[in-house]
This record gives C-alpha cells, sequence and structure tokens, in this order.
C-alpha cells in the first residue's frame, strides 16, 4: 500500500499572513506600557500571535525593534511639538500650546499613557546602556528644540535680553517629562493642563 505524502513543511520565518505593521505597532504599545527590560520577547510573540522565530526574521532582534518602535512613536504621538516652530505665534503662545498639547496627548485613553521618550529606559540594564543613551539623546534634542525656539525669542526682543534660555528651556522639558510621569499615574487632561498653565507664571517678564 503507497504511503501518504507528508505534509509540506511550514516555511521558516514569519508566515504569509503576517501583518509586520500591526506588530509594529502592537509592540509600540508594549514597550510604551512596560518599556525596554519590563516587554519580554514571550510577552511581544503573545500579543502579537506569532512565534520568537517569525519575530526575528521580521524585526531582527529586540533591539531593533524596539528601535523601530521608538520612530514610529516620534511619527505618531509627537505633533504637540510642532508648535515650537510655528513663527505665527508668539514664543509664549508656542511654549503654552506645546505644554497643554502634551498635556492632552499624555493622558488620552486611546494609548499608553505619558510619554514613550520622557519615561523611557532611565535606569538601563547591563548590556542596555547604549539604547538608554540613545533615547536620552532623544530627550536632549526635544529640549534642544525648545532652547532654539527660546533663543530666538530672546534675540528678537520678546524675551529680556538677560534670560538664561538654556535653563529656561530645561524648566520646561523638566515640565513636560513631570506630566508624563503624572500622567502615567494616572492623572486627567485637566489636571495636567493646570500644570502646564502654572508652569507658563514662570514666563520672564
Amino acid at each position: 500500500m503507497k504511503q501518504a505524502a507528508p505534509p509540506p513543511k511550514r516555511p521558516a520565518g514569519r508566515p504569509r499572513a503576517f501583518d509586520r505593521e500591526q506588530a509594529l505597532a502592537i509592540a509600540l504599545d508594549l514597550f510604551w506600557r512596560h518599556g525596554y527590560d519590563g516587554t519580554s520577547i514571550p510577552l511581544l510573540t503573545a500579543a502579537m500571535g506569532i512565534s520568537p522565530p517569525s519575530l526575528y526574521a521580521a524585526f531582527c532582534s529586540k533591539d531593533a525593534l524596539y528601535r523601530e518602535a521608538v520612530k514610529l512613536y516620534l511619527m505618531q504621538y509627537t505633533s504637540f511639538m510642532n508648535h515650537l516652530f510655528d513663527e505665527k505665534i508668539s514664543a509664549r503662545d508656542a511654549v503654552e500650546r506645546a505644554l497643554l498639547a502634551a498635556a492632552k496627548q499624555f493622558a488620552q485613553a486611546e494609548h499608553a499613557p505619558g510619554c514613550m521618550i520622557s519615561s523611557a529606559e532611565l535606569q538601563a540594564s547591563p548590556g542596555n546602556e547604549a539604547l538608554a543613551e540613545d533615547i536620552a539623546k532623544l530627550r536632549k534634542a526635544a529640549q534642544h528644540i525648545m532652547y532654539t525656539r527660546l533663543e530666538a525669542a530672546r534675540k528678537s526682543g520678546e524675551l529680556p535680553g538677560n534670560t538664561d534660555t538654556a535653563s529656561l528651556a530645561a524648566f520646561y522639558a523638566m515640565i513636560s517629562q513631570g506630566m508624563s510621569v503624572q500622567a502615567r499615574d494616572g492623572a486627567k487632561a485637566v489636571e495636567l493642563k493646570r500644570l502646564a498653565m502654572l508652569a507658563m507664571q514662570a514666563w520672564p517678564k
């Protein structure tokens, strides 16, 4: 009696039905909620509904997946920074609008609370120092955007000539990062907006 042919072997790597964009969105949510160290490969693959080999075939490594998730976050969830580039409004209005928009963004229920960049990798585990340094550079870059706008305001006379724009930029960056922490602890948008408006009282006159 002729034996039946064995079933075809499943191809290695990701299956045909694999949706890379959807998997990346899931990874973004998990990394945002739990951080890099708190998001394990089993957690990622269970949420994505794929095997570890499929994940590695699609994203190469957990580190590469995290970096790609950060890029997606920057594209989709940092539009509040755009106010700082708006030259049609005053620097004060630009900073105020950026903080208020951040307050709204950080507390939205449609995604994880807070800012992924502000709260990411503040304490790096051994072996992840390079990743933590790269995230710190993103925070510094955001602060530099604030500084650039404030320094332009000082040079134009909108801010007093003796304004320490570097410290002022660091102050408002600290406020934004603090609002992110507050949001992760459950603060609502209305509470965060109050903090933003209180911070605006420190604007030099």
